[in-house]
């Protein structure tokens, strides 16, 4: 598809006002992800245009995960370092049950979406569901402080992302596309009390893709699919993320509609973006559209919902967007409350065939039961908004600027591990120094 159904907006009209700290967005579009794609905010464009109505495989490989799926085991398995300083160290497995009980809640509420198509390259996956992933990579990313701090070891942290597929299902070949995820979200797990914390982490972030390559970090998912992705965050942020869970439009379009619905509390500012989304996607899902006509607190549902995850044209920008997001997940979450097991059950099943993740549902299933247990607590969006800024980094687009990485990361394990004494690992400070000596010539 050469052109995205979301495009619709008159561009230069558009884009002769949006200006990003002082600099005109530039309209030039390329579907690559490298250093010469000089802007990638133009894939989630739609039509400003009057809303319309609509009438409307074979198995992963079954190789054994040496052991990632025991969360309960004693410690983590020693790997060598990539370099001097990119590995991981002996770590004890965090929670098994606490780490399958959130995936159900993220199953069940299904909040990922967003655009490009998805791949997997250095993955084994033939089909929507569970997917096989190299451990070794993994462990290589996760630095000894993170593996060897005590505070961490409570909790259990997994990677949500979301990318536009359309329909999963159906359409396998979509999952071998280039794609950069539009939502990262860390979901981390306090394995004691049951408290979650959901951290956004801005998708043009400008980060190390775990390559030594700095550009956007969506663009990690697109080099090297979930494994590096992964590992980008981990090595970035000091973190020992091993899971992960992606979906895409008609898995959470799907999901909300089974639940009944979501409460969320629509803006006037936010009606006409909603409409335009909806309308947009339900031509090409051949759902039925219902334009929402009025503001306040309301049933949105599937499609009206996952509309809203996509609103980036009000106050706030791509930062509110990630916020909405967060705020379906949540109000996702207090409906799955209501639910019994056995409808949660259906629900698991048919997101499962709708999800790409690391996890299985069987063990998914096992632990739902005990999804009213576990309760967000705290969400939030890194980098802080009190040390980020963002400007156009040459070649490399706009993009959202950690101002001083360590002091972010720092910030990062006081917010969702309560450790206010964290110290950043020597590869933070090397990436935090390398961003800084890029950026700052943008921005001062």
């Amino acid at each position: 598809m050469s052109r995205r159904d979301d495009e619709y907006y008159d561009r230069d009209e558009r884009r002769s006002s949006h200006k990003n700290n002082g600099e005109v967005r530039k309209s030039t579009r390329d579907n690559r992800h490298r250093d010469d794609y000089e802007d990638f905010d133009d894939y989630d464009d739609y039509d400003e245009r009057p809303a319309r109505r609509s009438s409307g495989s074979s198995k992963s490989h079954s190789s054994s995960r040496s052991g990632s799926k025991s969360h309960s085991s004693a410690t983590r398995s020693h790997s060598s370092r990539r370099g001097s300083s990119h590995g991981g160290s002996g770590k004890k497995k965090n929670n098994k049950k606490a780490i399958f009980i959130l995936v159900a809640e993220v199953l069940v509420a299904c909040i990922l979406v967003l655009v490009a198509y998805h791949v997997f390259f250095k993955v084994d996956v033939t089909k929507v569901g569970k997917v096989n992933m190299n451990e070794e990579v993994i462990s290589k990313s996760i630095s000894e402080a993170a593996a060897e701090n005590e505070q961490m070891k409570g909790y259990t942290n997994i990677a949500l992302f979301g990318v536009d597929t359309r329909d999963e299902a159906k359409n396998q070949g979509a999952i071998k596309k280039n794609t950069r995820t539009d939502t990262i979200i860390i979901a981390s797990i306090n394995n004691e009390n049951g408290e979650v914390k959901l951290c956004s982490v801005y998708r043009d972030t400008y980060l190390n893709l775990s390559n030594d390559e700095y550009t956007k970090c969506n663009a990690a998912y697109a080099e090297g699919g979930p494994e590096q992705a992964i590992s980008m965050l981990n090595m970035n942020l000091d973190m020992d993320i091993e899971d992960f869970i992606t979906i895409g439009f008609k898995g959470l379009t799907d999901v909300v509609n089974a639940l009944g619905g979501v409460e969320i509390d629509v803006t006037e500012a936010e009606i006409s973006h909603l409409n335009n989304y909806q309308a947009t996607m339900a031509t090409e899902l051949g759902l039925e559209y219902v334009p929402v006509t009025s503001t306040g607190l309301q049933t949105l549902n599937g499609l009206q919902a996952t509309a809203y995850c996509r609103i980036r044209y009000t106050a706030g920008d791509d930062f509110k967007r990630a916020e909405r997001q967060r705020t379906v997940l949540m109000a996702c979450l207090e409906k799955a409350k209501g639910k019994s097991y056995s409808d949660l059950e259906t629900i698991a099943n048919k997101a499962f065939d709708e999800t790409y993740t690391s996890l299985d549902l069987s063990e998914i299933l096992e632990l739902l039961k005990n999804v009213a247990n576990y309760n967000v607590v705290d969400n939030g969006g890194f980098p802080e908004e009190s040390m980020r800024a963002t400007g156009t980094i040459g070649k490399k687009g706009s993009c959202v600027i950690a101002v001083d990485l360590a002091s972010n990361v720092k910030w990062l394990h006081q917010f969702l591990f309560n450790d206010s004494d964290y110290t950043i690992s020597s590869d933070v400070q090397k990436y935090s120094d390398k961003i800084k000596s890029d950026t700052d010539p943008y921005l001062n």
